[in-house]
């Protein structure tokens, strides 16, 4: 035992001088890396559940594979349609981060037209989703939509961060896409760019309940 003593002291001194490696297995909560995403941190109420992380911005796009047919169930708050967690649980994209943001989702000139893909794919994607979770009103009056938007650095063709949203009660048939799921991300939006919340707080709240997301996060 004496000797084993003897040798694990001068370890652990050169593991903490050269390595600057905490004992007996601990770490150091100042060490995370400010550039790694943020698919894992919790969010302000306390929601920590893991998000994807999706493939990013892609020079070309290719049509995703979807959920089968029928297995995707729309869901209701206070007549709100949201996703089906289990098809839809959002991704977000590597290629922003909470250290880049004024580089990436918050640069004047804005971010999202140069990664969304083209209608000619998302069209397509529409139409199978439309399957995957049975929507048979217009087309037209549904949004294709990133559960986890791309101004908030949500994947832009992950199949798991895009679905089929219907018009919200009272819309009018035939009069075109106007959800309120829009501004709220708007308002997120904002106030990740003012500093207000962190990227990873606004994609669990969103990911969580867009419908409660403002009031979740105190923006409301």
């Amino acid at each position: 035992m004496r000797s084993i003593r003897r040798l694990a002291a001068p370890t652990l001194l050169t593991c903490l001088f050269l390595a600057g490696c905490s004992p007996l297995g601990t770490s150091d909560p100042s060490a995370s890396d400010a550039s790694t995403p943020s698919a894992s941190t919790p969010g302000a109420a306390g929601e920590g559940r893991s998000i994807a992380v999706g493939a990013g911005p892609q020079k070309k796009y290719t049509v995703q594979q979807q959920p089968a047919a029928g297995s995707c169930h729309y869901r209701y708050e206070k007549g709100e349609p949201l996703e089906d967690p289990k098809c839809t649980p959002g991704a977000i994209s590597p290629a922003v981060t909470q250290a880049n943001l004024k580089s990436t989702i918050c640069r004047k000139g804005g971010y999202t037209s140069g990664v969304r893909p083209s209608a000619y794919i998302t069209g397509k994607e529409k139409r199978l989703n439309s399957a995957s979770y049975g929507y048979t009103g217009r087309m037209g009056d549904a949004e294709y939509d990133h559960l986890i938007s791309l101004q908030l650095g949500g994947d832009p063709n992950d199949y798991r961060n895009l679905w089929v949203e219907p018009a919200d009660p009272g819309h009018r048939a035939g009069s075109g896409v106007n959800n309120l799921k829009d501004p709220v991300e708007t308002k997120l939006h904002t106030a990740v760019c003012s500093g207000k919340i962190t990227l990873a707080q606004a994609q669990q709240a969103i990911v969580t309940d867009w419908t409660t997301a403002l009031s979740t996060l105190h923006l409301s």
